[in-house]
């Protein structure tokens, strides 16, 4: 029995180590799988061990700072900075198309607007040196406004009278001017024949009867906007006076508009902006003077009918930078073409060639340089585009508003803390 008794109590004791074991395999197989499901993503909790082995697990993607999904992670990074630069140009785009639907839809009011502005900044120091002379303000507004009108218009009769009283000289040899040229023409070194002259200028005459209505309508038009001419010049009056008044209160109230941390850096941007403009009409103004009067002493030199005119339309021509002095030339040299011939002519032209000469590399450098640094590529580009959106009007305005927006970017832009305005109230806390 007793040997019976030990055998038994082995087995038992085999039996049970066998479920001890079993029981801590089962333990670690457990533990490793909790470990795997806890090392997903989708179920919170402590990481696995890092000797356990996990299988069917993808390995974790580092996420930019710039993503916020791994879908995002997957896209290459230059992809993503490209398309992020290309929705935002395109709602610029939008904005910037809309402004322009706008612009255009009220163009009626911005034109005189913008014209006023200039005026105003062409005018503004002979009011400033009024007002320092002990004139009330309205006073000394009235008195430069009045007197601009009065040297305008003064201008204008000089060169209708003159134009009226040369007129019939100029068409009698404007007769004799086109007969030249045929007569070159036939013997220059074209050799045209008298059949195709006569080929050419039936070909020319048939062109003008065939679009002779739409000259008509072209003068029916503008007949027709001759309310919105005078409604434009009478805003461009009003405007220029309040302009030159109250100025200075109008910009401070659209100030007051603006949420108080941009306010002083508007208010610098914007005034630094209308010195820009000030400076550029002074000068804009001595370079066409300029230009007028070297062009006049040479058509008075030569006598050149419509000397006083031609001379008057540089000056006005002048106003539109690079192209409008050299395209108001060119009448000048087409007159002298058609009353002296193509020697004087040719000398015109050289004058106009070396007064554009003085104007790009002496003039503009040393008048305007220091106060509209614009590179003549920008200011074609602003012209042509001008041209485009508003005619004459447009090319007129491109140039000083892209001064503007220069000025106004380069100091919103720049890293300073601008000057307290006069005006500013600072509250200062009382010391505990």
């Amino acid at each position: 029995m007793s040997r019976f008794e030990r055998v038994r109590g082995r087995l038992r004791r085999a039996y049970q180590s066998r479920q001890q074991s079993a029981r801590a395999d089962e333990g670690t197989l457990d533990d490793v799988s909790t470990g795997a499901r806890v090392a997903s993503p989708a179920v919170p909790g402590p990481t696995a061990p890092p000797s356990a082995s996990v299988y069917g697990a993808e390995p974790p993607v580092d996420l930019h700072s710039s993503t916020s999904s791994r879908d995002d992670a997957d896209v290459p990074h230059g992809l993503r900075i490209a398309a992020a630069w290309c929705w935002r140009l395109i709602v610029i785009g939008v904005v910037a198309w809309a402004l322009l639907r706008i612009v255009g839809t009220i163009k009626i009011v911005i034109i005189p607007l913008a014209i006023a502005l200039l005026l105003s900044a062409l005018l503004a120091p002979a009011v400033g040196w009024l007002l320092r002379a002990r004139f009330p303000r309205s006073l000394a507004t009235a008195v430069v406004l009045v007197g601009g009108l009065v040297a305008v218009i003064g201008t204008l009769t000089l060169v209708v009278n003159e134009f009226i009283r040369g007129v019939p000289e100029l068409s009698a040899k404007s007769s004799e001017g086109v007969r030249q040229i045929q007569n070159w023409l036939k013997t220059g070194p074209l050799h045209l024949s008298d059949t195709q002259l006569d080929r050419y200028i039936d070909e020319a005459q048939g062109w003008i009867n065939n679009n002779t209505s739409k000259f008509t309508s072209g003068a029916l038009s503008t007949a027709a906007t001759l309310a919105e001419v005078l409604t434009g010049t009478l805003l461009v009056l009003f405007a220029t006076f309040f302009f030159l008044r109250d100025g200075t209160r109008i910009w401070r109230f659209l100030v007051r508009l603006l949420p108080v941390a941009a306010r002083w850096k508007v208010d610098d941007a914007g005034r630094a902006s209308w010195q820009t403009l000030v400076a550029y009409v002074r000068a804009t103004v001595l370079v066409a003077f300029i230009d007028a009067v070297g062009i006049g002493i040479f058509l008075v030199i030569f006598d050149i009918p419509f000397a006083f005119p031609l001379a008057a339309l540089v000056f006005l021509g002048a106003f539109i930078p690079i192209v409008g002095a050299a395209l108001s030339g060119g009448v000048a040299v087409l007159v002298a073409l058609v009353d002296s011939g193509p020697v004087t002519a040719l000398i015109i032209l050289g004058a106009v060639i070396g007064v554009q000469q003085i104007e790009g590399h002496v003039l503009q450098p040393l008048i305007m340089g220091r106060a509209v640094a614009l590179h003549p590529l920008a200011v074609i580009i602003g012209i042509a585009a001008g041209v485009v959106l508003a005619g004459i009007t447009g090319a007129l305005v491109s140039v000083p508003l892209i001064a503007v927006l220069n000025t106004a970017v380069r100091r919103l832009a720049a890293r300073r803390v601008p000057d307290t305005p006069p005006d500013a109230v600072v509250v200062a806390a009382q010391a505990p």
